[in-house]
């Protein structure tokens, strides 16, 4: 009579379910420091691409000869930058000015009023453009101008951390023409007191995240909105002539 040995299943399924987890809490754990590496690399990348993007904002400056263009745009977004732009175009430099993005509600005469600017400025030389609802409005709308007039040289006056994501699209938008920067600065970045105000640092990093956004989304050829109030079912003339 023979006698076999039987093993002890239960002890051996124990041994290799231990084995599993063992494998899988290595797994986990070696994910994790994967994932931590990476987070931490991706959060360092940010913060230095955000300080060269204030780096670069801090060393814009105006045109070096800004009389060498044939028209002004003025992007919205306060009135000191109309404000600029108005002085530039009193001052001779380029034919005519666009100021691209105007609220609907807001009248010819009602901008000339709260710059106060002479009417014969407006009535000759100024055109209001409502269509733009966002920077790529701007560009879109004020590429339309452009073609409209045969311009090739534009002095862009926004502000200055507005600056490198206006030019992206205005460029992206009107690929043969040249654009110069005419930045209108509110705080010194040359300084680190920026660093301590948080409307500051806020107003900057959403800009930062928006051009980031921009670059990637042009390199990626991605499509986008026109930005335009038309394409959104509002209908508007592109750009009006201020009376």
């Amino acid at each position: 009579m023979s006698v076999e040995t039987a093993l002890p299943e239960p002890a051996t399924q124990a041994a290799a379910k231990t084995d599993a987890m063992d494998r899988l809490r290595r797994v986990g754990h070696h994910g994790l420091r994967i994932v931590t590496i990476t987070a931490i690399a991706g959060i360092t990348l940010v913060i230095m691409g955000f300080f060269r993007f204030t780096d670069t904002i801090a060393e814009l400056k105006p045109a070096g000869a800004p009389a060498q263009v044939d028209a002004i745009v003025a992007l919205t977004g306060g009135y000191q930058r109309i404000d600029q732009a108005l002085a530039l175009l009193e001052q001779g430099v380029g034919q005519r000015l666009l100021i691209s993005g105007v609220n609907p509600s807001t009248t010819g005469a009602a901008l000339r009023r709260a710059t106060g600017t002479k009417p014969a400025t407006f009535d000759c030389c100024v055109d209001i453009g409502y269509e733009a609802l966002d920077t790529i409005g701007n560009a879109n709308e004020t590429a339309g101008w452009i073609r409209q007039r045969g311009y090739s040289r534009i002095l862009v006056v926004t502000n200055n951390y507005h600056m490198p994501r206006s030019l992206l699209e205005l460029s992206q938008a009107s690929p043969d023409v040249t654009f110069l920067a005419y930045p209108v600065t509110h705080a010194d970045l040359k300084t680190d007191t920026w660093i301590t105000d948080p409307v500051a640092l806020r107003t900057l990093f959403v800009e930062y995240a928006k051009y980031s956004i921009a670059r990637l989304r042009n390199w990626s050829g991605a499509r986008t909105s026109s930005g335009l109030r038309a394409d959104s079912g509002d209908k508007l003339p592109v750009a009006a002539s201020l009376q």
